[in-house]
Formats: structure tokens, sequence, C-alpha cells
């Protein structure tokens, strides 16, 4: 018996309600019924007990409607979850007593983004149906055999669990439940390979569970779900959101009771501070106390002006500049490229991005030195840890530029006009996904008091260095007055 298992059936009875711990629950129309009590007496007979919230969760999730169809079943059931809650217990307790219940053979899909999250989840199933009142109903051992990890029924009933990261999901067939974990990460392109796999089913259920996403994360199918409950646009969803109140302080044990109804008769302070400890604020707002970030209002850099300046290819014929920057947290170093060309317009692309933990900075000297002397300017923000490599590029015959302040309000002023004016191109975001990610999270912070301003961040997990390399970049192609005596026709 798994220690998860064994503490569930020993700590003390939760007979709060689902709306008493839940900050947003919005369900489907039409619900008439519920397979819940089937599930939950055939749990129990199982060994298996829920909290009151959980069993009130699980009513809704299996919400049918008088015809005896699931109400969620078209919009399906999406939850807005904190780690450490106890989540893959519910659902995968609920989903094996499914199986056994079934009079036909039921077929499941539990996938996640990564093949940790998925491994995780398959060894924790594998620890439930060893269990001697569940294991008679289980059809041999797990199978493992080429990686295909999967816990066949008697009953023909089987839960096929992978990672989408590995293309798992596609190809399947009259599939009952599809179970996304990790939903913070899933895109509408994996959702159309996938949702199709249900249409042949009998009464299919589709299950949504995460975190609340980072800026970075493609995070479009959750977060759009997300907004069309909380506005009341889908009658045919199931919407349960788990979370801290927005001001919470991160150290405050009344908050992380707030976001996670498990704390602390289940999921102890000791795992809450790991978690805490291991990850940095703002993804412990979002991971640890179920948070979502305020919607930005707007983007720095507007959309479709980014979209509309994109090419396929970068034209020849101009002279380059390069613009250097560091991360924050100096985890990754970017190098940012700009050609100008002789009738005023430019185009910028990122040339290198690299993670300084794995290949260090010198390299960046080396590669800078060795395309010097076709350079026009290399410029480096004087805020920026980038400022390191100042001693290594000189020392290799590199002059380089050091931006001011001042510099940094002109430059950014520059790109907003030069795509507004249609004169500043680039690479398609699918060729410069870092570039794309740090445009679409950029937002601006004032500097000074004439309305000029800089390059801002929406969370400390994002990274707009490769913005800010190549807006360094077009800064020094504009400003410079060195000649490489030769026009760059091609940029490394």
């Amino acid at each position: 018996m798994s220690r998860s298992i064994r503490a569930r059936s020993s700590a003390r009875p939760d007979r709060r309600k689902l709306s008493d711990v839940a900050r947003h629950v919005v369900l489907p129309k039409d619900i008439a019924t519920t397979g819940w009590p089937k599930v939950e007496a055939q749990a129990r007979l199982c060994g298996i007990e829920y909290d009151g919230w959980q069993r009130q969760l699980g009513r809704c999730i299996l919400g049918k409607t008088a015809d005896g169809v699931y109400a969620a079943g078209i919009g399906g059931v999406v939850i807005s979850i904190c780690r450490q809650v106890g989540k893959t217990f519910l659902i995968g307790t609920m989903i094996m007593m499914l199986c056994i219940l079934s009079e036909y053979p039921l077929k499941v899909l539990w996938t996640a983004h990564r093949t940790r999250t998925s491994d995780e989840t398959f060894k924790f199933m594998c620890a439930l149906v060893r269990r001697r009142a569940i294991s008679r109903f289980v059809d041999g051992e797990p199978r493992r055999a080429n990686g295909q990890q999967e816990i066949v029924f008697v009953n023909g009933s089987r839960v096929m669990f992978g990672a989408r990261e590995n293309g798992f999901g596609r190809g399947f067939d009259s599939v009952d439940i599809e179970v996304f974990d990790e939903a913070q990460i899933l895109t509408e392109r994996a959702l159309d390979d996938m949702i199709p796999a249900t249409n042949a089913a009998r009464n299919p259920l589709i299950v949504y569970m995460g975190t609340p996403p980072k800026p970075s994360d493609p995070s479009e199918v959750f977060s759009t779900r997300r907004s069309e409950a909380l506005k009341g646009d889908s009658a045919d969803m199931l919407y349960v959101e788990f979370s801290a109140d927005k001001d919470a302080d991160s150290d405050d044990r009344r908050q992380w009771a707030v976001a996670n109804p498990s704390f602390p008769h289940r999921t102890g302070e000791a795992a809450i501070l790991r978690m805490k400890e291991n990850l940095g604020d703002d993804s412990f707002r979002r991971e640890g106390l179920g948070i979502w970030d305020e919607a930005i209002v707007s983007n720095a850099i507007d959309p479709r002006l980014w979209a509309d300046g994109t090419v396929e290819k970068r034209a020849d014929g101009g002279v380059v500049s390069f613009g250097i920057d560091m991360s924050p947290d100096r985890s990754a170093l970017a190098i940012g490229a700009c050609m100008k060309y002789w009738d005023g317009t430019a185009h910028i692309e990122l040339a290198e991005y690299r993670d300084t933990k794995k290949h260090g900075t010198a390299w960046a000297a080396d590669w800078i030195a060795e395309r010097w002397p076709k350079t026009a300017a290399v410029v480096i923000d004087a805020q920026s840890p980038a400022m390191v490599l100042l001693p290594e590029l000189k020392s290799r015959g590199v002059k380089v530029m050091v931006n001011t302040t001042n510099g940094m309000g002109q430059a950014c002023g520059r790109v907003l006009d030069m795509l507004t004016a249609g004169t500043l191109r680039h690479l398609s975001d699918d060729a410069q996904p870092q570039l794309a990610m740090a445009v679409s999270n950029a937002t601006t912070r004032p500097i000074g008091k004439s309305g000029a301003f800089g390059w801002n961040k929406t969370g400390s997990d994002i990274d707009i260095s490769p913005l800010v390399a190549c807006t360094m970049a077009l800064q020094g192609a504009w400003i410079t007055r060195r000649n490489p005596n030769r026009r760059q026709h091609v940029m490394h």
C-alpha cells in the first residue's frame, strides 16, 4: 500500500462542502443525476474514502443529464488546482472505479505534458491497483513494454498513460475518457490531434486539470476555458478553481489552507515549505497557491504590428550590428542582430541564445570577435549583467558601445516607431521562439519623467533578454559611426 493511500484512510474526516473550499464552481446546465454514488460505494469496498469536498467534486464531474450523458461531456471538466492537493488521488481512483464498474470496456487516455509527470502518475496508479481489493479486477501486471504504460482490467477496460511531448495520444479512436494533466501546457493544435479520438465513444468525458499557467506557457486551451466559464459563456462545461486570495502573503498559512483543502490535515506544512523553497515567488503563487496572473491589458508591442513585420527570409545588402543581453538571474545569454539597409529599414533577429549553466559566457566574446571586422557596432546596456563580458570583448579588440539609461528609452521607442511605420522586419515566431516569447510578454517601465520607457516583463520567470539584445543591436546600428568598409551580406 502506498504512503499517500494509507494516509488518506487514516486522516480525520473532512466534511467541508465544495463551495466552502473552491473559489469558483461553475456547473454545466441540466444536471439531473450523477454517477458518483456507485463510484464512491465501489471505492469504499476497495478501502478508499473521500473528503466531503472531494465527494461533491466527484458528483459534479460525473453529473449527467436526464438522458444519462455527462452534463460536461461537450465542454469538458476543467479544474484549476494547485500542487499537493491530491488531484491524482481523486481523479485516478474515480477512473479506476469507473473501469471496474463499466458494463462495457472503457478506454481511457491519461496524458501529461512531461514524461516525468506521466511516469509519476503511472507509478501511483500501479500502487493503487496492487491493493488486494482492487487487484482482483486487474488483468495481470501493469504493462510497460516498449514504453507503453497501460493498466488492463479483466472486463477489458484499460487506462493508457503517456507524455504529449513524446507525441502520445494521437491516432487513437473510440476513447471514452481523456485526462489532460498539466493542462496549463496544452495548445489548440495538440487538442485538435487528440479530441477526435472521443467522437465514436458512447458517453465521452474529457478532464482538463492543471495549475495557473506561467506567461511563457502555451496555455490557450486552459486560459480560454477559464475565461469562458467565468463569463458564463459555456453551459456545457464544469469549471472548478481552488486558489488563495490574489493579494495573499505567500508565507500566510491561512492562505495555504484557502488554496489547498488538503492542508494541513492531509498535506503537511513540510510539503508546502519544500515546494515554496524550490519555486520562485511567482511560481509558488501559481503552483502552490493557485493564483492566476492578472490579465495584461495591453502588450508593450502590439501583436498585430509585430505580425505585420514578419518575413520568411532576411534580405541581403545591409550592414550588421549586434546587441548582447543576459537575463537578471544570469541563466541565459542572448545575442541580437540588426541588419540596417540604405533606405532606412532594418531587420532584427536573435542570432544566438544559450543556457549559461551549460555553455558559460566566454563563447559570446569569441563569437562576437570572429565577426567584429565586418560589424558596425556591438552594444551592451550599462545595467545588463552582460556587462561582465566587457573586459573579454575589449581584450579581443572589440569596441563595445555601452548604452545609457537615456539610450534605452530612445532604443525602445525606435522599435515601436519603426514597427508602426512598417520599416522593421523580423523572422516568423516559429523561427525565433525565444524572441517571440519575449515580445509577447514584454511590458514597459518608465524611465525618468519625460515619458521615455524601457522593456519590462510580466513575471520573474519570463526572460526578455532576446528582445533587449535585438533592441540594443538596433540602437547600435543607428548611432554608430563605424563603417566596416564593406557591406555585410550574410548574418551568421
